[in-house]
């Protein structure tokens, strides 16, 4: 049966309202912390009654995960598209372009990175599997795609190759995720990929977080200082 205008205008509703709750949460995350979403808070916020947000999400948790969900994803697919758009035969521009692509989408949308990368929740429970685990999956995947797209080069003929890593050194749901998608990578690639992620979440956590600030007016430079050096170590210059 086909919906009447009033259902449309209903469906509508609800959809931008919950739009303008998402956005409410992220607001107050970012003046109060992580504390600052209740839903009581955000009713009051929007000048709605405690009840009828309940109608929307049934408890604080769902929306959380609900807000981790939609910038998790919305994260990765900014990375997926910056990988698929960089040239296949020039491994230290994937590098770039995908590191590139994460400083940008954190530093326009940093309480969304702060809600996935850094402040919990207090008493925040997500569900089985995660909040989002499709989103996680093709991250883990992206980082992972970082280390063998270099493997060829000085991280794989070098120090990555006999840094002495097992399999049983890393968590099984994090092989789960990268051994389907790189069945040649050896567990030195997977330390890389690791090694890779923490050199790059690093920086873009201190900008993100403002520690960067006092110290320096061109955090950009740093960051890409950063990139020409690690692609160096990994032999693979632009």
């Amino acid at each position: 049966m086909a919906a009447t205008p009033s259902t449309g205008r209903r469906e509508r509703l609800r959809i931008e309202t919950t739009a303008e709750i998402k956005r409410t949460a992220l607001e107050l995350m970012r003046s109060g912390g992580p504390d600052a979403i209740t839903l009581r808070a955000i009713a009051r916020e929007m000048g709605m009654t405690a009840n009828a947000i309940y109608g929307y999400f049934a408890t604080r948790d769902d929306l959380v995960t609900a807000l981790v969900a939609d910038v998790y994803t919305a994260l990765a697919d900014a990375l997926d598209a910056a990988w698929a758009a960089s040239a296949q035969d020039a491994p230290a521009g994937r590098i770039q372009a995908w590191a590139h692509a994460f400083r940008s989408w954190a530093l326009a949308n940093p309480e969304g990175f702060r809600l996935i990368y850094g402040d919990p929740v207090p008493g925040y429970r997500a569900p089985e599997g995660g909040a989002a685990p499709d989103a996680a999956r093709r991250v883990c995947v992206g980082i992972a795609a970082l280390a063998d797209t270099a493997w060829g080069g000085a991280a794989g003929a070098g120090a990555g190759a006999g840094d002495g890593f097992d399999w049983e050194d890393f968590d099984p749901g994090l092989l789960d995720k990268v051994r389907p998608a790189f069945p040649a990578l050896p567990p030195a690639g997977v330390a890389l990929a690791l090694r890779i992620w923490g050199r790059l979440h690093g920086l873009v956590v201190l900008e993100v977080y403002g520690h960067l600030r006092a110290q320096t007016s061109a955090p950009d430079k740093l960051f890409q200082a950063e990139l020409a050096q690690l692609t160096r170590s990994l032999g693979i210059e632009i």
